[in-house]
């Protein structure tokens, strides 16, 4: 059996190919314009590095930004929506949350750049109403053509419909749906009930606003892949990971891509969780640098976070959908260093991306980038990127902060490309910090762990800057995402909102929520069942979502087991108690506490990805690891003649004393003088100080 995982950035698409002949490592430049197409190709090359038949392979698991990027970009659909006549403006409104609280210069993402135009928000005669939802006004099926007929006029094919109180009752949002695709039949149909189905109506709004805005590129995107695929000759199963962590079929999210939103950095959270496992270390703050952004998360006592609900804004618009708790930033090797008009030095977000790239790549690009700095620093071998796939051009670097950033500020090439590296380096810090020092947990109890093709060049200057305890490199650290897509479980979540005064409860309340529960495992049940998973294989978690009486948002805890009674309610309140204290650092033990939301996880257990630990080295490898030697200049200005050492040539316990640079083919580890790196069991590097 042969699996692929396949991560698609902004720059590189990264490979791993797992099959009877060991695993394999790829990475090639992702085509923008048609991701799919980098993607095939990539797989078509990692099948011949490996030596085997493309019909070999059983399953790809992929990993897309292309969801994020149309977020980012705000490139999305044109959407119409309809809603209950008096709540059209509501996704306007929001929650009247300041961006920022103490900038008076700042804008307001729903507002400034609405996910559906306040012309294409179209109200409907129709009124659920709580706490039953009971109809009190029936749905005006007339109005709902008329809106089509409007639709159609202005060319819009996707549409969302989210009315009030629809957790509650959804029939009005399920007709309405039948009649646009009965006006409309090629329309691209979003429904609250089914992307968000819980209370709070901005959030829901927003939510199935963003799922329509890039729901029809997202699933051409992913069709697309699947065809050309096919049409490859590849006779593969082709799954996605979720934000989650989880991973889904194409059509599950095709038709909701929201959450696939964090696709890609998931990935790269669960590969770093799987070496660290394997490294032995339990507390890790992960960097995956890639060549558009950096994505940031804090692994406490091996176990990711998921977000909390109030956290999960993507290009700050409100998504009700379970996501992996990380942060992401302009902050990677494509990173552009420039000048704003004030003389303010700068380094990203805007990214030169893989076309045209960095000014080195002479593909084009004249913007010096933190890759150009590298090369200038003599840090990056232009003769030995991508193991000598990608020539790189060290005169376009030089040229390009000279001219960019050098001569404007007086001073040399050489400091300023330290000042890239530097600035780059604080950006990333301070989210670190933000992700780490700010949830209460401290930097010195945890392992720096830096990924991505540009990763571990940034790895000791961010462990020193948040005072890490050290550094932990993956054995593959450009391909670490797509390692993490080889190294996941398939899972669906379904939610429900049932609102319960746990202190009041009886068996009436309980067996609502019972109920509910038995509905979610039912849906997750025909989920799985779709994909062909046997009944034994298929494992379902119950988690109840809840808060103090009158709280803004709930927190997540295990339901029992064995349902919800009226003898272990206590057991639920108390876990609650513990899981606020843990978070914020009290609890309330006397407050009411309410049940708000069930949520069911149905999942089914995949093989994942076995590395095999490395032969026992001896210091003899570093002879042999030893290709030759350079000037290259550290962060804190000194300048060392630096061997070069193959990385592919290190057995296990090796320890390798500073300054020295590591080389593979798809990353290069920075060790500088003062710092040794030991090789551990499984092939991570340990950069500590020596």
């Amino acid at each position: 059996m042969a699996r692929i995982g396949v991560d698609v950035g902004g720059t590189n698409t990264d490979l791993v190919l797992e099959c009877n002949n060991g695993t394999f490592f790829h990475k090639v430049p992702s085509t923008l314009k048609d991701q799919s197409i980098g993607v095939v190709e990539g797989i078509h090359q990692i099948c011949e590095i490996a030596g085997i038949g493309k019909e070999a392979i059983e399953v790809i698991n992929h990993g897309t930004t292309v969801a994020t990027n149309i977020t980012i970009e705000h490139n999305g659909a044109e959407v119409g929506m309809l809603t209950t006549k008096g709540f059209r403006d509501i996704l306007h409104i929001g929650r009247h949350k300041r961006p920022h609280n103490f900038s008076l210069h700042f804008e307001v993402p729903w507002q400034n750049r609405p996910l559906v135009k306040r012309r294409n928000r179209i109200a409907i005669s129709e009124r659920i109403l709580p706490p039953t939802g009971e109809i009190e006004t029936p749905l005006n099926e007339d109005e709902i053509r008329s809106a089509c007929a409007l639709f159609r006029k202005r060319g819009i094919t996707s549409v969302c419909i989210g009315f009030m109180f629809s957790f509650l009752n959804d029939a009005h949002e399920k007709r309405a749906r039948d009649i646009v695709l009965e006006e409309i039949p090629d329309a691209y149909v979003s429904v609250s009930s089914d992307v968000a189905n819980v209370i709070r109506e901005y959030e829901r709004f927003s939510t199935v606003a963003m799922n329509a805005f890039v729901g029809p590129r997202s699933a051409w995107y992913l069709r697309n892949l699947e065809q050309k695929v096919k049409e490859g000759g590849i006779p593969a199963k082709l799954r996605v990971i979720q934000s989650n962590g989880g991973i889904s079929t194409i059509d599950g999210c095709a038709r909701k891509p929201v959450s696939i939103l964090m696709s890609g950095p998931a990935g790269g959270v669960l590969g770093a969780l799987s070496e660290a496992r394997l490294a032995g270390t339990d507390n890790i703050l992960t960097v995956d640098i890639g060549g558009t952004s950096a994505d940031i998360s804090t692994i406490a006592g091996g176990e990711m976070r998921i977000k909390n609900p109030r956290d999960t804004l993507v290009s700050g618009h409100a998504v009700m959908a379970p996501m992996i708790d990380l942060e992401t930033i302009g902050a990677g090797g494509g990173s552009i260093a420039y000048l704003d008009e004030a003389g303010g030095f700068n380094v990203g977000p805007r990214s030169a991306g893989s076309e045209p790239g960095p000014a080195c790549y002479n593909r084009g690009g004249t913007e010096p980038t933190v890759t150009d700095a590298q090369v200038v620093l003599g840090r990056m071998d232009a003769d030995k990127f991508l193991g000598g796939d990608l020539p790189l051009d060290p005169e376009l670097s030089h040229k390009a902060i000279k001219e960019k950033i050098a001569d404007p500020m007086g001073v040399s090439v050489t400091e300023a490309a330290l000042g890239i590296i530097k600035i780059v380096n604080n950006n990333m810090a301070l989210t670190i910090r933000s992700n780490s020092v700010a949830r209460g947990y401290d930097p010195r109890e945890f392992s720096l762990m830096p990924f991505g093709g540009a990763g571990p060049f940034h790895g000791v200057a961010l462990a020193e800057l948040v005072s890490a305890r050290d550094v932990l490199v993956p054995i593959a650290p450009g391909i670490t995402a797509a390692m993490g897509l080889l190294g996941t479980d398939l899972q669906y979540e379904h939610t429900r909102s049932v609102i319960t005064n746990l202190f009041q409860a009886d068996q009436s309340a309980i067996g609502r929520v019972n109920a509910a529960v038995a509905d979610l495992q039912a849906a997750g049940k025909a989920d799985l069942e779709n994909d062909a998973i046997p009944e034994a294989q298929q494992n379902f978690d119950v988690i109840a979502e809840v808060r103090y009486h009158g709280q803004g948002f709930e927190l997540r805890v295990p339901m029992p087991k064995e349902g919800l009674a009226l003898e272990n309610v206590p057991d639920v309140i108390r876990a609650f108690h513990k899981q606020h204290k843990a978070d914020y650092g009290y609890s309330f033990d006397d407050s009411l506490v309410e049940l708000y939301n069930v949520r069911v996880i149905a999942s089914a257990n995949v093989r994942h990805l076995e590395l095999a630990p490395l032969s026992l080295g001896s210091q003899d490898d570093t002879k042999a690891a030893f290709m030759y030697q350079r000037e290259t200049v550290f962060d804190d200005g000194s300048v060392h003649m630096t061997p070069r050492l193959d990385r592919g040539k290190l057995g296990a316990g090796i320890r390798v004393e500073g300054p020295a640079i590591i080389i593979q083919h798809n990353s290069t580890t920075l060790l500088p003088p003062g710092y040794a790196a030991e090789v551990q069991d499984f092939g991570s590097l340990r950069l500590s100080k020596s």
